[in-house]
């Protein structure tokens, strides 16, 4: 009976060790020899199990596309398309949209487009030297390990601090430190200095010098601490050989720390051109959107919020058309006045030795 039994158990032990093997993952406890059909049947197996994670990319990245499409590329195609429209508001009244082609185009070049965009440039030029020089040496001085610096995070804290201020509240805190009862005024009649107020907003040269300081405040920071990270990318190697070389300050910095940064300097100009182009809130705020004096502030989207006040979609329209072709074009001359594609002078050999080449090719003709 004890045999029996034993033997009983036996024969479940195997049955029930042959169904974990049949119930098992291919390749857990190997296949057997002739077991072809079932590695087939495996393999299918893992076919069906495996997942392909390269569609959760474009999944992710769909919500960009979605909003890109939405927000910036359908309204400028309409923008682009209500530039060859007359398309206003008169009163009550809507005029339009009716064809007009090239005609918005060919007013704007006779109204003050043209004085409005010089005025543009000079505040820009006004803010942006001030702020590539105070930040290239400040971003030189930074990195520089000779000098050993202390609390250098709180440094580039403290210098980046006025870019977190909005620079609506910035213009209005300097409209009212320099207004004719201002703080400054007061400070400098209390001291015998002036006499009476100046008018810091009643010249050309006061209104522009303070739209392009604020805008140097704003921004030196940002491009501080973006140099600095240029710098810091050079090896160090390369001015341990320049000291080596008996290099100064001035010929490390010109020779090795400029060339080395071009792209992150070409990438500063490029933003800083667009930024100010789109130069608005500072003027708009300090002037109360007139552009005063004498217009010499109104800059080229402060006239297109004119026209959109105006309800004027074709004119506001056309002038957005003109700041990107400005923008494209002043773009790509800095890209390619400030990346080499020839760094080492191979590609400019090759061509003088070919023109060589025909020049000796020609007189042995001859």
């Amino acid at each position: 009976m004890r045999q029996q039994l034993k033997n009983v158990i036996l024969i479940s032990k195997r049955l029930h060790g042959q169904n974990k093997i049949n119930k098992t993952p291919c390749g857990a406890f190997g296949l057997r020899r002739g077991d072809s059909g079932r590695k087939e049947i495996c393999l299918m197996k893992k076919k069906r199990k495996s997942v392909s994670y390269a569609k959760w990319g474009y999944v992710f990245i769909l919500p960009f596309f979605i909003t890109y499409l939405i927000f910036s590329l359908i309204p400028l195609v309409d923008t682009v398309r209500f530039s060859f429209y007359e398309y206003y508001r008169s009163g009550i009244k809507e005029i339009g949209p009716n064809f007009v082609g090239w005609a918005n185009y060919a007013e704007l070049l006779k109204s003050d487009m043209v004085t409005y965009g010089k005025n543009t440039l000079i505040l820009w030029v006004i803010g942006f030297i001030p702020q590539i020089v105070v930040a290239l040496v400040l971003a030189n001085w930074f990195t520089d390990a000779r000098l050993k610096i202390h609390k250098l995070q709180f440094f580039k804290v403290v210098i980046y601090l006025p870019n977190l201020i909005m620079a609506s509240a910035f213009a209005l805190l300097f409209f009212t430190l320099f207004s004719n009862s201002g703080p400054v005024n007061s400070i400098l009649q209390s001291m015998g200095v002036i006499s009476k107020p100046i008018d810091f907003m009643g010249s050309v040269f006061g209104t522009r010098s303070l739209i392009g300081f604020m805008n140097f405040l704003m921004w030196f920071g940002n491009t501080t601490i973006m140099l600095m990270a240029a710098v810091m990318g050079i090896s160090t190697e390369v001015f341990e050989a320049a000291d080596l070389d008996g290099c100064n300050a001035l010929q490390r910095f010109f020779y090795i720390t400029l060339p080395s940064i071009r792209p992150i300097l070409a990438y500063t100009l490029i933003t800083s051109i667009i930024g100010g182009l789109q130069m608005f809130d500072v003027p708009q705020i300090l002037t109360n959107g007139q552009g005063n004096p004498d217009r010499s502030s109104m800059t080229l989207i402060m006239f297109l919020n004119n026209h959109l006040k105006s309800k004027n979609y074709g004119m506001a329209g056309t002038l957005s058309v003109y700041l990107f072709i400005v923008s494209a074009i002043l773009c790509f001359i800095v890209y390619r006045m400030t990346n080499d594609s020839d760094p080492d002078g191979s590609k400019a050999a090759a061509k003088r030795a070919a023109k060589q080449a025909r020049r000796k090719k020609k007189e042995a003709a001859k």
